[in-house]
C-alpha cells in the first residue's frame, strides 16, 4: 500500500515537472537583447553564438565562430568591459518577432542605443539582426 502512494506521488511531481517545463517560455526578448550586449562586452564569444541566430553566425559552427572572432579580437582587448550598464528604451514584440532598442552606457559617460532584433525558434529568441540606432541623445547638436 504505501508504494502504491509513493509511486503516485513521484508519478505526480513528475507530471508538474513537465508541465512546468512546457509552461516555461523561458527568457524574455529584451532580456535576451541585455545578454547579447553584455556577451560583447565582455568578448564572451561562446555566449554571443549562443544567442545569435544562423544570420549571425557568419556560416560558421561553435568552434569556429568562437575561433574566428577570438582571432580577431587578440589583439584588441581594450574594446571589452567598456559597458557600464545596459538597459531596455524600447520594446516592441509581434508573435515571433521582436524589435529592442537597448540603452547602452559606456564608463566614460556616452550612451549608445542598439536595434536588437529578434525571432523566437525552437521555444526561444536569438538575435538575428543588430545595428546602431541614432538617437537625439547620439547625435551632435547644430552649433555645438
Amino acid at each position: 500500500m504505501i508504494t502504491l502512494v509513493v509511486g503516485v506521488v513521484i508519478l505526480a511531481l513528475a507530471f508538474s515537472v513537465v508541465v512546468a517545463i512546457a509552461r516555461d517560455r523561458g527568457p524574455s526578448a529584451d532580456d535576451v537583447a541585455v545578454a547579447y550586449e553584455l556577451a560583447w562586452d565582455r568578448l564572451d564569444f561562446e555566449s554571443v553564438f549562443t544567442l545569435s541566430g544562423g544570420e549571425l553566425r557568419d556560416g560558421l559552427d561553435r568552434r569556429g565562430f568562437v575561433a574566428a572572432k577570438r582571432a580577431a579580437y587578440e589583439q584588441r582587448a581594450s574594446l571589452g568591459g567598456l559597458v557600464e550598464r545596459v538597459g531596455v528604451d524600447q520594446v516592441a514584440t509581434v508573435e515571433d518577432a521582436a524589435i529592442v532598442i537597448t540603452r547602452v552606457e559606456l564608463r566614460d559617460g556616452t550612451v549608445v542605443h542598439n536595434r536588437v532584433e529578434l525571432a523566437r525558434r525552437s521555444a526561444r529568441w536569438q538575435v538575428v539582426a543588430y545595428r546602431l540606432e541614432p538617437s537625439t541623445e547620439d547625435t551632435p547638436r547644430a552649433g555645438g
